[in-house]
């Protein structure tokens, strides 16, 4: 006699996925598991527009990890902030000085944070301006974050009302094309 095979999709639950607070915790989809205990750890990337419906985050993508699961809803946390690969690479022309830099940082409420940013400077520009513009985004990222919490900063890079702020500082060094944060990397999650 033939056993019977027993379906594995049709003995997975669907657990809805909640966004995190940042995010006014709105649905942010389903995937399917085992158990609760499958889930737990789970990492999402998705993109910010369908979380805001906010047609300007259309380049931006949202790194979430599951901490929790309550019954059919699961709980998560935001760790990283990226802009998408295409953008940034649309950025990057000729005759332009593209300048990264790596920031370790703390917000006001003890969250540790690693930003990323560019700055993107018309034509070519010395070693020395560079410096001085990496210098500048250092000092100015530092002293923002000491005085704001975790979840207003996310929302400011998500806004890009912090990247306007430091490009008109920057731009006081030499003409700048653009300040973007390509990456906002929080590696315990809010």
């Amino acid at each position: 006699m033939a056993v019977g095979k027993v379906d594995k999709w049709k003995m997975k639950r669907w657990f809805t996925v909640t966004a995190p607070k940042v995010f006014n915790e709105v649905s942010a989809g389903e995937i399917p598991a085992n158990s609760e205990a499958s889930v737990v750890s789970r990492n999402i990337t998705m993109d910010l527009f369908s979380l805001t419906n906010n047609p300007a985050h259309m380049y931006t993508n949202v790194h979430l990890k599951i901490s929790g699961v309550k019954g059919e809803a699961v709980q998560t946390r935001l760790t990283m902030v990226e802009q998408l690969y295409s953008y940034i690479r649309s950025l990057a022309r000729r005759h332009r000085t593209i300048t990264e830099v790596v920031i370790p940082l703390e917000s006001k409420d003890g969250v540790k944070m690693i930003a990323k940013p560019i700055i993107v400077a018309n034509g070519r520009i010395t070693t020395t301006r560079t410096r001085a513009l990496r210098l500048e985004a250092i000092k100015e990222m530092e002293a923002h974050f000491k005085k704001t919490n975790a979840s207003d900063i996310v929302n400011e890079v998500i806004d890009k009302r912090l990247q306007s702020e430091i490009s008109a500082k920057l731009k006081r060094i030499t003409p700048i094309n653009k300040f973007e944060i390509k990456k906002l990397e929080i590696p315990d999650g809010i």
